[in-house]
């Protein structure tokens, strides 16, 4: 592996990355559902959405969806390396994060469609279902949160790479 740096992430990417690490952190820890900060911060992530698929099939090479969705072939590569405990190296997305974005970026919209619901529908005021099923996109988001960090730490130690500074400067090790 070369010690040579190459731009990888692009600003956009790295905005949209970071801003919605920022509001899940908010809404998540320090603001109370219903509450002016918590509605509009969700109203915020969800408007990325769209942004971020656009994105995905106009943007720069490593932020495209056809780099690195998910594929039934891509993510059995990517198992069986992590089984045979040999290194899966990949510039952009892995496999198994590609999966953990979208199901992540599911999430998000799950959760900006129940709020919209629950706050600007009158029809669904109070509604219990929506509210259980909000948690369960907020709890689950958590989950996916973790799982995020955790392999981010996880595979910078077995790659011996920075993966989260990458997503800071833009830039990674080439291959």
């Amino acid at each position: 592996m070369s010690n040579e740096a190459l731009r990888l992430w692009d600003p956009l990417v790295r905005l949209f990355h970071w801003s919605l690490a920022g509001v899940f952190v908010a809404n998540y820890f320090f603001t109370e559902e219903g509450e002016f900060w918590h509605i509009w911060l969700g109203y915020y992530a969800l408007a990325w959405l769209p942004v971020r698929v656009l994105w995905g099939f106009i943007g720069s090479p490593a932020a495209r969806w056809a780099d690195f969705w998910p594929t039934r072939a891509r993510l059995a590569e990517h198992l069986q390396a992590l089984r045979s405990g040999r290194p899966y190296h990949r510039l952009g997305h892995s496999p198994l994060g590609a999966l953990v974005m979208i199901l992540m970026m599911a999430c998000i919209f799950g959760l900006g469609v129940s709020g919209f619901l629950m706050q600007e529908v009158d029809y669904f005021w109070g509604s219990d279902a929506l509210e259980e099923l909000h948690e369960l996109l907020a709890n689950g988001l958590l989950g996916l949160v973790l799982l995020h960090l955790a392999a981010a730490l996880l595979e910078s130690v077995r790659l011996r790479e920075n993966l989260p500074l990458s997503m800071i400067t833009g830039r990674r090790r080439k291959l």
